[in-house]
């Protein structure tokens, strides 16, 4: 196989796995932010940011500098979205 090839196989790798880790960044983020504004108890919102945390830590020492980068930039965009929500929402009622 030529070395071009390989290439294009390998760039194709690499993005296919930081947008497989940006979209479940967004959604562990999303799941993250959802269950602790429902959750009553401290301790469980303390075990859901310790395991997001934890989640993020073990995939800068496992993976790609890349993925998981995506994969926290995923989790950004989640936190930020969930406060753009909150403020229409107060809008409407109004």
């Amino acid at each position: 196989m030529p070395v071009i090839v390989t290439e294009i196989f390998s760039f194709l790798g690499f993005l296919l796995s930081a947008i497989g880790l940006l979209v479940f960044g967004f959604a562990g983020g999303r799941f993250t932010l959802e269950a602790f504004q429902k959750s009553t108890s401290w301790q469980v919102q303390a075990a859901l940011a310790v395991g997001l945390f934890a989640l993020l830590a073990a995939l800068t020492k496992f993976t790609s500098p890349g993925s998981a980068g995506a994969f926290a930039l995923g989790a950004g965009i989640a936190f930020f979205l969930s406060g753009k929500k909150d403020k229409k929402e107060d809008e409407e009622v109004k």
